[in-house]
C-alpha cells in the first residue's frame, strides 16, 4: 500500500511539472539587457565585467555592440534598460530629451590617429590639424567607421575644428560601416589610415603578435579624449524598462569593484582605460 501511495505522488509530481510553461523555472531570473559601443567588447572588458557583475548581484548581463549612435537608438525605442557609451554630447542630448537618467562617468581612453609604418602622408608627431589637412592633401587612403559611432562623430568634428571641408564621395576616402576591429583591418588592406580608440588598437596590437602593419603616429593631442559613461534608461519613456537593475550596474562599474576591475584590465601589459567614476 505504502509503495502504491508512493507511485501515485510520482505520477501525481511529473503530471503537474508537465502543466508548468516551459521558461517558469527562469523566470525569476534577473537579467539586464545593455547597448554598448563595439570597443568595450573587442578590447574584451565585458567578457571580464559581466561575470564579476553576476557573482557581486546575480545579475545576468547581456549586451548588444554596436556604434553610440546606434546604441542610443536602441534606448531610445525601448530595446534595452542600461547604455555604455562614448559620445558626451549626444549623450547629454538623450538625457535631457527624457530618454535617460543618472548618467555617470566610468572610464576613458584616448583616440590616436593609425596609420602605414612607412607613412605615406608624413603625418607621424604632427597636430590632429595638421596631420589631417596632410592626409587630405596628399588624398592618402582614410577609412572611416562610418557608422554614427562615438568615433565616428570624434572623426567628423576632428574633421570640422581642422577647418578642412569633411569628406564624403572622395575616392581616398572610405567608409566602413563596421566597427571598431573591422574598420582597422580594413585600414590596413588599403595600407591607409584610420581614427582608432586606444583600447581597441592595443588589442588590435596583441592580435598582429606585437607586430601590427598599422602604427599609432598621431597620439596626446587634448582633444583625443575618449571619456565613456553609463545611463539607465528612462522608465518615464520606457515602462519595462528595469531602471532597478540598470542602477545596480550604474552603482557597480561606478564603484570600487568595478573601477578596480577597469583599473586592473590589461592587455600586452597595457591599460586599455582609465577609470575616472567620480
Amino acid at each position: 500500500m505504502v509503495r502504491m501511495k508512493h507511485v501515485y505522488w510520482t505520477v501525481l509530481l511529473l503530471l503537474l511539472a508537465s502543466l508548468i510553461p516551459a521558461g517558469f523555472a527562469g523566470a525569476q531570473e534577473k537579467v539586464l539587457l545593455m547597448a554598448t559601443t563595439t570597443s568595450t567588447e573587442d578590447t574584451g572588458l565585458l567578457n571580464v565585467i559581466a561575470p564579476e557583475f553576476k557573482k557581486a548581484t546575480g545579475i545576468d548581463l547581456r549586451w548588444t555592440a554596436t556604434g553610440t549612435g546606434k546604441a542610443l537608438k536602441l534606448g531610445e525605442s525601448c530595446d534595452v534598460d542600461v547604455l555604455m557609451v562614448h559620445a558626451p554630447d549626444a549623450e547629454k542630448k538623450f538625457v535631457a530629451d527624457g530618454f535617460g537618467i543618472n548618467r555617470k562617468e566610468i572610464m576613458y581612453n584616448d583616440f590616436v590617429i593609425i596609420g602605414p609604418a612607412a607613412d605615406p602622408a608624413g603625418v607621424k608627431g604632427k597636430s590632429v590639424k595638421d596631420a589631417l589637412l596632410s592626409i587630405q592633401a596628399k588624398k592618402a587612403n582614410f577609412v572611416s567607421r562610418g557608422d554614427k559611432s562615438g568615433t565616428h562623430m570624434m572623426e567628423l568634428d576632428l574633421w570640422k575644428v581642422s577647418g578642412a571641408a569633411v569628406p564624403e564621395k572622395e575616392a581616398w576616402y572610405a567608409q566602413a560601416g563596421q566597427g571598431m576591429m573591422a574598420t582597422i583591418t580594413i585600414a590596413a588592406e588599403k595600407n591607409g589610415y584610420t581614427l582608432a580608440d586606444r583600447g581597441t588598437y592595443i588589442k588590435y596590437e596583441n592580435n598582429m603578435k606585437g607586430a601590427p602593419p598599422l602604427k599609432i603616429l598621431v597620439e596626446g593631442d587634448q582633444t583625443l579624449l575618449n571619456q565613456y559613461s553609463v545611463i539607465a534608461v528612462n522608465p518615464a519613456k520606457c515602462q519595462k524598462a528595469q531602471v532597478e537593475l540598470a542602477t545596480k550596474f550604474s552603482n557597480w562599474i561606478a564603484g570600487p569593484e568595478g573601477q578596480k576591475l577597469i583599473k586592473e584590465f590589461k592587455v600586452m601589459g597595457k591599460p586599455l582605460f582609465t577609470a575616472n567614476a567620480k
